[in-house]
């Protein structure tokens, strides 16, 4: 983590920590400009939310303004800490967009309002922005989808290459060349198959011979002794 990053950060997280706290500690000075806002959130994340957390969803807007608080607060802890420091930020970019609707300039409202409003609301976009790429920021190192898909790329490539020499060897071995090669090797086969086979048959006429002479001999010799 270098030292840039880590000043940004806390810059960043200074604003909804004070920011948060003050509306967490005194709530009533902010329910009428979160009135509107209210009416129409509340019932949007009532319907969205699984039933286990939509019924925390604060249904009065002095409750929602202290809830919306006390996330800033421990958000913006997180990020200056670097404790959860993307979750940390990605929850202070949901805590910011009431503050980005509340903030639109009111239909009827003066020059001066409508001005004052667009650089609040310029304000909070702005801060919006800050928190989405901070819940983005990997620290320079490469995110999981970005390995996985690193990953993935090199684990097709391999099988591509083999799957390519696979087809080489298969299409060498099925060649013109290796056809004759392996006609060749078999007529030698078949010719050292027909030598041993001629060896063999010459050794056992000579061994028959061998065996025929001795058993001559050996009734020569047992006549003469019967005599």
């Amino acid at each position: 983590m270098t030292l840039t990053r880590a000043a940004g950060r806390t810059m960043l997280a200074s604003f909804f920590v004070v920011n948060g706290a003050k509306a967490a500690a005194r709530p009533d000075q902010l329910v009428a400009d979160a009135e509107p806002i209210a009416r129409k959130v509340v019932p949007l994340a009532q319907r969205i939310a699984p039933p286990s957390v939509a019924s925390y969803v604060p249904e009065d807007t002095k409750s929602l303004v202290r809830a919306t608080g006390a996330a800033q607060v421990l958000g913006g802890l997180g990020l200056a800490t670097g404790l959860g420091r993307r979750l940390s930020a990605s929850l202070l970019s949901a805590s910011m967009v009431p503050h980005v609707l509340a903030s639109r300039p009111a239909k009827g409202a003066s020059a001066e309002d409508r001005t004052a409003a667009r650089s609040v609301m310029l304000r909070n976009v702005a801060l919006l922005g800050a928190t989405l790429l901070a819940s983005q920021d990997t620290q320079g190192k490469p995110s999981l989808g970005y390995r996985a898909s690193k990953q993935a790329a090199a684990i097709s490539k391999a099988a591509s290459k083999e799957k390519k020499d696979l087809e080489k060897q298969a299409k060498q071995l099925t060649g013109p060349s290796n056809k004759r090669k392996a006609k060749k090797q078999a007529k030698q086969l078949e010719k050292q198959a027909a030598k041993l086979q001629k060896q063999g048959t010459k050794k056992a006429k000579q061994l028959t011979k061998q065996g025929s002479k001795k058993a001559d001999e050996l009734a020569s010799q047992i006549e003469s002794l019967l005599s």
